[in-house]
């Protein structure tokens, strides 16, 4: 996904973004905001953050900074942010209420959150519910689970921008789905059937 493409980003805005890794959304917002904006990267690995900054410092990027910390539990100040970007990360966590909880803390009102993320039109087999793995390998929700957990965070104007097929055989082609596949075989139709409605989406919501 690309968040920050349709973010529609002016310049002095603040952004921050939700799991930064190496910063390259976090630089592709500061090129938006300018030199009058300031785009926040935060991600929960010391590694990553270490890179990150170093990669803004290679860059020249004066106006980013990144925080260390969970999403779960923004190292941000209330009502500080303009927009939020996140780029398949919401699906990492086991608490996603939470995430969107602390997205709507941190947004000023009137500000948006803009996600990329996966989502599935079934709903989850059994057998990938509860499991870390399926977790860690960004398990899609099913998309109304996804658009209903937004609306209770508070959030309004809760639509899919932009929605696209995700090939079923790049999924399968995955050694560790492959085995899991394999380890469940009474599964076998409903995990297939599963890995074939899965799509890439844009999410888009704002903090009244």
């Amino acid at each position: 996904g690309n968040p920050t493409a349709l973010a529609s980003l002016r310049p002095g805005q603040t952004v921050l973004d939700l799991g930064a890794g190496a910063g390259i959304d976090c630089f592709l917002a500061a090129r938006e905001v300018g030199a009058t904006g300031r785009v926040i990267g935060v991600d929960m690995t010391p590694e990553m953050v270490s890179r990150a900054r170093a990669n803004a410092a290679k860059g020249g990027f004066a106006n980013v900074e990144f925080r260390l910390g969970e999403i779960e539990a923004l190292p941000v100040a209330d009502a500080t942010v303009d927009v939020i970007i996140s780029n398949c990360v919401l699906n990492l966590s086991p608490e996603k209420e939470r995430v969107l909880a602390e997205a709507f803390r941190v947004l000023k009102p009137g500000g948006r959150i803009v996600v990329s993320d996966m989502v599935s039109d079934r709903s989850t087999p059994q057998v990938l519910q509860g499991s870390l793995d399926a977790v860690a390998a960004c398990l899609p929700v099913p998309r109304d689970q996804y658009l209903g957990q937004f609306r209770r965070a508070g959030f309004e104007d809760v639509r899919i921008t932009e929605e696209k097929k995700y090939p079923a055989e790049y999924i399968l082609a995955d050694g560790g789905v492959k085995a899991f596949i394999d380890a469940n075989p009474g599964a076998r139709p409903e995990l297939l059937a599963f890995a074939d409605s899965i799509y890439g989406a844009h999410f888009e919501a704002t903090r009244p």
